[in-house]
């Protein structure tokens, strides 16, 4: 039971999915390179409703629940263990209330802060590089933020749980701080991963915790020259002539939204190479949400960072 843990110094980052996925991701990423396990998970009842059911070949079955579950990373140097909250989805209603519990939750294992990650959109272009503004509960850890001269956010609003917990967090004595990546406001619909891998960056050092951040890096920077070619043709398309843009615009939708076998072979084959090595996680993930099928899969994925009885 996690009441049991004896922690060394922890510290709590808490994510949710939301514009850019820029704070998901991050948090995705940090559970698989840290090689964290589940130590608990908070009830969904009360919190969410179900809205919709699932169809697979023609069978309804109803949606479930949207999931909170804390993942625990034990500093193998005994200085200071990361614990992660992953929610699916942010209440509709009961905010103030549910961040209450993550606090008490967050204090019965004696974390010393708190962290929420969030996107910050902006005017940038994908050839910018994502800078990292933040804005604090206490103005030690905004000093500290100062001293990183990382962009601090003088005025403005945290929307969500990002901001709510925080503000509980200050109100319980907490410390904490919230990271926000930048990223294009004309791409704040799609995934924008140099965010995510700013946001990492900037709370591994405030952390003292070595992250092999290479694949994000990667990741990030195929996502940037794809954003950037397209960009250059829209421009390009805008700078023409009327009689000479193209007549029209087509969106071809997907011709098959079920998986190929090979599809399917290459996700086993990466869930088989995850259980042998964790670090392969983010891997795994990255393939899923290619394939844009991770929501089907994410329990599966989840699973996977169950500590081994």
């Amino acid at each position: 039971m996690y009441q049991d843990l004896r922690l060394n110094n922890p510290w709590m980052v808490a994510v949710w999915p939301g514009i850019g996925q820029v704070a998901i991701s991050a948090g995705y990423y940090l559970m698989a390179k840290l090689g964290t396990h589940v130590v608990a998970e908070l009830p969904p009842e009360g919190l969410f409703d179900v809205d919709h059911v699932d169809v697979k070949q023609g069978l309804i079955r109803t949606g479930r629940l949207p999931r909170n579950r804390l993942f625990l990373w034990t500093d193998p140097r005994g200085q200071r263990d990361i614990v992660i909250f992953v929610g699916e989805a942010q209440p509709p209603m009961g905010k103030y209330a549910f961040c209450r519990k993550i606090v008490r939750f967050a204090q019965d294992l004696g974390v010393e802060r708190i962290f929420t990650f969030a996107a910050m959109a902006s005017e940038m272009r994908p050839e910018d590089h994502s800078r990292v503004f933040g804005a604090a509960v206490d103005r030690e850890s905004l000093s500290e933020l100062q001293a990183m001269d990382l962009e601090i956010m003088e005025e403005g609003r945290i929307g969500g749980l990002n901001g709510i917990l925080l503000g509980i967090a200050g109100e319980s004595d907490l410390r904490g701080a919230c990271l926000l990546g930048e990223m294009p406001q004309m791409f704040a619909q799609l995934p924008y991963p140099q965010a995510s891998l700013a946001v990492l960056r900037a709370f591994s050092r405030l952390a003292g915790i070595q992250v092999d951040v290479s694949e994000l890096a990667e990741q990030a920077a195929a996502v940037d020259e794809k954003l950037g070619e397209l960009l250059a043709s829209v421009e390009r398309a805008m700078e023409q002539p009327e009689s000479e843009a193209p007549e029209t615009w087509r969106i071809h939708p997907e011709e098959e939204d079920s998986l190929t076998p090979s599809e399917q072979r290459r996700i086993e084959d990466l869930f088989a190479l995850v259980r042998q090595d964790r670090s392969k996680a983010y891997e795994l993930k990255r393939e899923l949400d290619r394939l844009e099928v991770f929501r089907e899969y994410e329990d599966r994925f989840l699973d996977l960072f169950k500590k081994p009885q």
